[in-house]
């Protein structure tokens, strides 16, 4: 269904600030926003924050970074549940006296009791309706020595919508029984909260989880008994673990926040989040932030439930990391890596060039590249080709080091470098030459290839460290 271009379209992500901001939450976040953009319309943020015992403002905070991180910036002021009591004790209020909700007095102990009554005899759950027909101001004379909820008294029948990607969606409200809209006059619950404020914050389309689907029928029916027109619909498939079923708590649990402190960059985030559940027009994988407000339609979602691949995310961030500038990267890492090593930035954005395509993430710069700044202590046996004897590579060094001291300083470069001495590997072998070089120069098992780091390090700390290997494999 494509959007009406005269109807101001307004959507809404609202957040329960009760956990980490989860990738799951990211993704409909960003499906919100890029549905505003492409429709012209606004994306707006609703703290639905009416938990008090789990509600945290560390929790409203992480998911603010995280929306900021993305650049899914909000228009109009953050609407935070906990400032709207007077608001739903009106519309509360309203539903007594219309004798389209009442107070229910029934126990916990009641309740259960009736609920094994029904699971015994195969029925689903649901409310009895014992305190049904209890009239408003007897209720309130109770309540001053009982407590109570109240309920929505929910009419049987056939609630149907359309919602945007799974099409015609039917539920027989008579199956529900009467929920629970509010502890108290103040204490609203979700489906009655929800109900209110998207009526009062004019929101036109409702995206969100699959997992709401069945609060939709609830809320359909609260904003009817109040004379409210609802929302249109659109519930996003879930994402799945790689085994096709329920992301595991571990992920669950992890803050998208977290992800950028291991050094994803937002680009690819959006990149990856983009893809889950949701295709381009031409069959391609890498898309620009204007690509996706360009092309971003509901009727291209998915129904069936997206796969969350961490290692695909890893490939998104390394190909954005790829095309950043040196420069750029430079300012990205700051945080990755020792102060110190900003004390010698030629150094620093040569390492960083030479070390851009192999980085999935920023926080394994510091891992991969802390050799070029200080050589570790490695052991003699390192340097050893398969094979070689120890006089042979003490000999390939001590022949690379003297090739390389004949190399004026202004052309010592990588090119050079293995120009002059390519005539030494095609005589004593490549491994028995380079490999003991490219130890000597990174102290490692792993690291680029001998010329690309004595390009970085520079003719005179190159001949050094040729010179601890030396000594190191001499008998």
């Amino acid at each position: 269904m494509t959007p009406d271009p005269k109807k101001n379209i307004r959507v809404r992500f609202a957040p329960s600030p009760t956990g980490p901001f989860s990738i799951g939450n990211a993704r409909t976040a960003l499906f919100n926003w890029l549905f505003a953009k492409h429709t012209h319309g606004k994306f707006l943020v609703r703290v639905e924050d009416t938990d008090k015992e789990r509600s945290k403002k560390k929790f409203e905070k992480d998911m603010l970074h995280g929306l900021e991180w993305l650049g899914l910036l909000w228009e109009e002021e953050i609407t935070r549940q906990s400032d709207r009591e007077n608001i739903y004790k009106k519309y509360l209020g309203e539903l007594l006296e219309k004798s389209q909700a009442y107070y229910c007095f029934c126990t916990s102990e009641d309740l259960e009791i009736e609920r094994q009554a029904q699971l015994s005899q195969g029925l689903a759950p649901k409310y009895g309706g014992r305190c049904r027909s209890s009239h408003l101001e007897e209720a309130k004379k109770k309540l001053k020595k009982e407590s109570a909820v109240i309920r929505f008294k929910m009419p049987e029948r056939e609630v149907s919508f359309s919602d945007l990607i799974r099409g015609r969606v039917e539920f027989n409200s008579g199956l529900i029984g009467d929920i629970v809209i509010a502890k108290s006059l103040t204490e609203p619950l979700y489906n009655f909260a929800a109900a209110i404020d998207d009526y009062e914050m004019k929101i036109t389309h409702v995206i969100r989880g699959e997992d709401h689907l069945s609060n939709t029928p609830k809320q359909i029916l609260i904003q009817e008994a109040l004379g409210f027109d609802h929302p249109e619909f659109a519930h996003l498939p879930l994402i799945l673990g790689g085994d096709r079923k329920k992301l595991s708590k571990r992920f669950l649990d992890r803050s998208l926040n977290d992800y950028e402190a291991e050094g994803y960059l937002s680009e690819a985030m959006l990149n990856f989040l983009v893809l889950l559940g949701w295709h381009p027009v031409r069959d391609r994988e890498v898309l620009s932030i204007e690509e996706m407000i360009n092309e971003f339609e509901l009727k291209r979602v998915q129904k069936a439930g997206a796969i969350f691949n961490p290692e695909k995310l890893e490939w998104f961030n390394g190909h954005y990391i790829k095309n950043k500038t040196v420069p750029e990267l430079v300012k990205l890492i700051k945080k990755f890596v020792p102060e110190v090593w900003f004390e010698e930035k030629n150094l620093l954005e040569k390492a960083i060039e030479t070390e851009k395509d192999r980085l999935r993430i920023l926080a394994d710069f510091s891992r991969l590249a802390d050799f070029f700044f200080e050589l570790p202590d490695y052991e003699k046996g390192r340097l050893i080709w398969k094979g070689s004897s120890e006089d042979l590579i003490a000999k390939n060094l001590a022949e690379t080091e003297k090739i390389i001291e004949s190399i004026p300083e202004e052309r010592f470069s990588k090119s050079n470098l293995e120009i002059q001495i390519t005539p030494l590997t095609e005589r004593e072998g490549r491994g028995e030459v380079l490999w003991p070089l490219r130890v000597a120069l990174s102290g490692k098992d792993a690291s680029p290839g001998p010329f690309e780091i004595a390009d970085v390090l520079g003719k005179n700390e190159t001949l050094r460290r040729i010179k601890i290997a030396i000594k190191k494999s001499q008998p």
